[in-house]
């Protein structure tokens, strides 16, 4: 078998855990802060309030991610533990090989939120980075809204090229997602705020 066979036989499925985690780490972060972003900049033209909601959120989200991800990952390792243990009730032979062998591929939940909260807060402060010394108000807006689509297309290239699946498709998918989450929070929050002047 040549050394392009045996490239093209790596095994995707193993990549899922980690690349689940880090490719929608930072698409999580990235779309959540500046749709924050967004929402804040409805109401207030200030870039600070900007800036410092977009912190906020960037430092929430990641502590918010990283223990979501150890919970969950905690969780499916604690099944499979138990499974390992059922099924050397059944099987007693080469009981210690087996039982390593299958522990070595069991997930780490450290590793799962130390990745999701890194990679949510690299997704997180892309908004942060290109608006921080924008002091127009239409401008401001509209550099978070242009940057964040090109690295959500971004995002979804690369997850689609490390999973091996179809680029245009998952980059489409991913933009549209981002884009309609910041549309929502900034229509939204623009009629409450809008509402709230109403009622002064």
């Amino acid at each position: 078998m040549s050394e392009e066979d045996g490239n093209n036989n790596v095994d995707y499925s193993q990549r899922g855990q980690w690349l689940r985690a880090a490719v929608l780490g930072a698409n999580d972060g990235l779309v959540s802060v500046a749709s924050l972003m967004m929402g804040v900049g409805a109401v207030k033209r200030d870039s600070k309030a900007m800036l410092l909601a977009g912190l906020v959120g960037c430092i929430a989200g990641a502590c918010s991610m990283a223990l979501g991800e150890y919970v969950s990952v905690s969780t499916q390792y604690e099944v499979e533990v138990a499974q390992i243990k059922r099924d050397m009730m059944m099987m007693m032979e080469n009981k210690n090989e087996m039982e390593k062998k299958r522990r070595s591929l069991l997930p780490n939940p450290l590793h799962a939120a130390l990745a999701s909260a890194l990679s949510f807060t690299v997704g997180a402060v892309i908004p942060l980075v290109f608006t921080a010394f924008v002091r127009d108000y239409r401008l401001r807006l509209g550099l978070c809204v242009v940057v964040s689509s090109l690295f959500l297309v971004g995002f979804g290239c690369l997850g689609a090229e490390l999973g091996h699946t179809h680029n245009v498709k998952s980059s489409i998918r991913i933009l549209i997602g981002g884009l309609l989450a910041m549309a929502i929070t900034f229509g939204l929050t623009k009629l409450v705020g809008f509402s709230a002047n109403l009622e002064l």
